[in-house]
């Protein structure tokens, strides 16, 4: 064994692998290789890198337009920050201007949301800042759940049935759909209580209330906490600072990233693995020759040669699902070519306003909305969320954020024109903020559109991604990675990435040797 541990270095030389998909959950996995001295290849379907961590300029001033900010959790995201060198970028949030709020309420009127609870469930009904929100009689209906009888057994899987029958349907509708909503983009009798909220379901058993469930859960949690922190982070000048250091550190490692490149097929052969994409399959069949011309044609500039398909050793794709379960499920047993459930569709719409009235921050660092009292789901005030936005904007611009769409509910903005979509953005996010806004304070405007997986935290999604990697990993060199199988987040996608990159490093350069620790 020893002995062949010289031959590595040549072995990973020699292994040619595949990325298909430039999200984060690509580029982390194709780093993974790539340091190994493998030879990696990145396709990219769209002209840019990224996936859903998005920058983009609006009225001069870099902003994210999708993904804002990383959960710390795990400290895998923020290692991968320090080991990129942009630890330096990193940055809190919080400018002074307070929490969220919950609008949406009876008379449309809006509250701070209640600090503490587990995902909007609280743990003392009677609580100021609680009752503001569900008043004297939720709070009153939410009470009886220490008086009825004791839950032996605690095991709900709905999170919304859970929380309906023990606490009433207005502190569901008032403060956990509104961050259920927000948060996983679903509905909360769809939320799985054990994903969403490990350990509810246990604390129910011992304490045999909801209200005693989610104190013993708070009371744990600050006995286990260390030095206090930001539950997120983001990065000055944009998540985009991220994929522009991932995509140098690939360039430094010799990694060829091809955008605009979709792969339209995935095929087996006996050595390998063949990489289709659209230049490729014009290759294998060409058009038939042009009749001659009567007249002589003026020089054109000559087209470059079509790409023959290439073939790989490995292959890791970090694709959206529906791509992903296309390529995969010709040679995975069991994988269906379609996802079980369609995940949401959600557009972000990002206004830069001349707006010295937001100056004070209404309504904090942003909105979540009852379900149905708005069209939007969502709003961050980003001016007030991070310093680094304020300070880019200058006094009296404001940056704000609107999103539209969850699962089962389609964004307002469909089918919109920009200027309709603008004029909707900026209604919902007057009517949010509780401060009127006129079309001459617009000084930019984007929209990001995103089909997101299904939510990791739905009832049922979890087995079906466990059965697809089951299906997926049968299959020898071949991977998948992304957020259809991880959940959402990069604090999930990029640990999963750099898991299942090694999971196939270790097929190419200990195939021979299955007792590689001994």
């Amino acid at each position: 064994m020893t002995e062949d541990l010289g031959l590595l270095p040549e072995r990973a030389a020699a292994t040619r692998v595949a990325v298909i998909g430039g999200g984060i959950g690509g580029l982390v996995a194709a780093r993974e290789f790539a340091k190994v001295g493998m030879s990696v290849t990145l396709f990219e379907a769209d002209d840019r890198l990224g996936g859903a961590v998005r920058s983009g300029e609006v009225a001069g001033l870099a902003l994210d337009l999708g993904a804002e900010s990383y959960a710390t959790r795990g400290g895998h995201v923020r290692a991968l920050i320090d080991d990129l060198g942009i630890a330096d970028l990193v940055v809190e949030p919080g400018t002074g201007a307070g929490g969220a709020w919950v609008a949406g309420l009876p008379g449309g009127g809006a509250a701070p949301l209640p600090v503490g609870g587990i995902l909007g469930i609280p743990a003392n009904p009677f609580a100021v800042d609680v009752r503001r929100v569900i008043g004297w009689s939720g709070a009153w209906r939410a009470y009886l759940d220490r008086v009825r009888p004791v839950l032996t057994i605690g095991r709900d899987r709905s999170l919304g049935h859970l929380v309906r029958t023990r606490l009433g349907r207005t502190v569901l509708d008032r403060l956990v759909a509104p961050v259920t909503n927000g948060v996983y983009s679903a509905d909360p009798d769809d939320i799985d209580t054990d994903v969403a909220a490990p350990g509810l379901n246990g604390a129910l058993t011992k304490t045999g209330s909801l209200l005693g469930a989610v104190d013993l859960l708070l009371h744990e949690r600050a006995q286990k906490a260390g030095a206090p922190g930001s539950a997120v982070e983001g990065l000055r000048g944009g998540m985009g600072r991220l994929i522009e250091a991932l995509a140098a550190a690939l360039a430094d490692a010799g990694v060829r990233i091809r955008t605009a490149s979709p792969v339209t097929e995935l095929a087996r052969e006996e050595d390998g693995w063949r990489i289709v994409t659209p230049a490729a399959a014009e290759s294998a069949h060409p058009e038939p020759a042009a009749a001659e011309p009567a007249e002589p044609a003026a020089p054109a500039p000559e087209p470059a040669a079509p790409e023959a398909p290439e073939r790989f050793d490995l292959v890791l794709v970090a694709t959206e699902e529906h791509a992903a379960r296309r390529l995969i499920a010709p040679h995975a047993a069991g994988l269906a070519p379609e996802p079980p459930r369609p995940g949401p569709v959600v557009h972000v719409a990002t206004l830069v306003l001349d707006a010295p009235e937001l100056d004070a921050a209404p309504r904090g660092t942003g909105v979540l909305t009852v379900p149905g009292s708005f069209t939007a789901k969502a709003l961050t005030h980003a001016t007030a969320k991070w310093g680094w936005v304020r300070d880019a904007a200058g006094p009296g611009r404001h940056v704000v954020r609107v999103s539209f769409g969850a699962q089962g509910s389609e964004p307002a903005t469909r089918g919109l024109s920009d200027d309709a979509a603008a004029e909707r953005a900026l209604d919902q996010a007057g009517r949010l903020l509780g401060v009127p806004l006129r079309r001459e304070q617009l000084r930019g405007f984007a929209l990001a559109r995103f089909t997101q997986s299904q939510p990791a935290a739905t009832i049922g999604r979890r087995d079906d991604a466990r059965a697809a990697r089951d299906a997926i990993r049968g299959v020898t060199g071949l991977g998948a990675a992304g957020a259809w199988l991880a959940g959402t987040g990069l604090a999930q996608v990029v640990p999963d990435a750099i898991a299942e990159a090694d999971r196939l490093r270790r097929v190419a350069l200990w195939a021979d040797e299955p007792d590689a620790n001994d």
